[in-house]
């Protein structure tokens, strides 16, 4: 075996062990980085969120900065005011608007709890005393339900009055992720066109084209699926509002809206969007069950088979097999953020490592001479 050879083999083993000693000497001074741990978690939320609009809002962007009015411009500065200002506007209006319709249909839920409850008993006794359960006591499971679910309430009760502090804090941290990330949105729109070329100035003119065209590509995958995911989400909330409105569901525009949210997560998301339609429909009204099931047939059909392969199947080009993999494993991992977020992770990791092949087989193309 040549040196080379030899080298080239021993280099790998050498390198994973490097790195297992590195994290293993992480973890055991890790209270040096702890503050830093804090940083990254008290920044990651907002600096998440505002990244999600900033994509979703560009192309607004530079459609603003199109406008001209006689001898004015809109240059890039109050353009970005303006979008967040707007958006601002609009998610408090939403709010607003949302809010008195929703109090008074869970306080119609509530009210009508007790009758919903006595007549599902009342239809699962008519439906045994004609069928082969007729023998089996339901009075013990209903007086064992009961019970647990006394236990249940006592005790989400007992956890409130001993972690009042976790709620203030988790107050306090939706009050700082709501203020800070406007701020952040709106530098990410004012300056987002900088960042290149602040990282170019450091970089060597060849090194600088390579970062470039990388930049570039991570840029134009982002921006395709976060766009794309946006048009598909509210293509979902709108029409499976209007689904619900015609087929007279309760709560139906909050419905629609959780339908839309929950579509972000791919495959998985529409099944979680439709648990809370089909509870309030159990609940308030149970014959719009099946309609509600064929309103969200129809609505992912459309979507799977038009709009998702149009808008987004063509940039990922992702198995969905693949898909599934992560997001079973990133659940488990970080529950419903990491599934949000590994979708476009993975595209971000597959798009580098796509680059970087493509430049070794370049820099070292395959002698087919050789081989023949």
């Amino acid at each position: 075996m040549s040196k080379q050879k030899f080298y080239h083999w021993l280099f790998w083993p050498l390198l994973l062990l490097t790195v297992a000693t590195l994290i293993w000497m992480c973890t055991k001074i890790q209270f040096i980085f702890q503050p830093f741990l804090t940083f990254i978690s008290v920044v990651f939320v907002p600096l998440i969120i505002s990244g999600f609009l900033y994509y979703m809002l560009n192309p607004v962007l530079k459609l603003f900065m199109k406008i001209k009015i006689g001898r004015f411009h809109m240059n890039r500065g109050i353009a970005s005011l303006l979008i967040v200002l707007l958006l601002i506007v609009i998610v408090v209006g939403g709010i607003a608007m949302l809010i008195p319709p929703v109090v008074k249909e869970i306080s119609t839920l509530v009210r009508n709890m007790p009758q919903t409850v006595t007549g599902i008993q009342h239809l699962i006794n008519d439906t045994i005393e004609h069928s082969f359960l007729r023998n089996v006591d339901l009075n013990a499971y209903y007086r064992q339900f009961d019970h647990q679910l006394a236990g249940y309430a006592q005790k989400v009760l007992q956890g409130l009055s001993t972690r009042v502090g976790d709620i203030i804090g988790m107050l306090t941290n939706v009050t700082v992720v709501t203020i800070t990330v406007p701020v952040m949105l709106f530098y990410m729109l004012k300056d987002g066109s900088k960042l290149i070329p602040s990282i170019q100035k450091w970089l060597s003119p060849h090194h600088a084209k390579e970062v470039n065209d990388l930049l570039g590509k991570m840029n134009s995958t982002l921006s395709s699926y976060i766009s794309g995911q946006m048009i598909e989400c509210l293509f979902v909330g709108v029409f499976t509002s209007i689904g619900y409105v015609i087929i007279g569901q309760p709560l139906a525009i909050v419905l629609g809206i959780v339908a839309g949210l929950t579509n972000i997560i791919p495959y998985i998301g529409p099944y979680i969007g439709i648990a809370p339609a089909l509870f309030v429909a159990l609940t308030m009204a149970p014959n719009k069950i099946i309609w509600v099931i064929v309103v969200v047939i129809i609505v992912q059909q459309v979507d799977g088979n038009i709009v998702y392969p149009n808008i987004i199947g063509k940039t990922l080009q992702i198995h969905p097999l693949t898909i599934i993999m992560l997001l079973l494993a990133a659940g488990h991992i970080a529950g419903i953020g990491g599934m949000i977020l590994c979708i476009p992770f993975y595209a971000v990791i597959k798009t580098v490592c796509e680059y970087f092949f493509d430049i070794y087989r370049i820099e070292h193309p395959v002698d087919k001479t050789k081989n023949e």
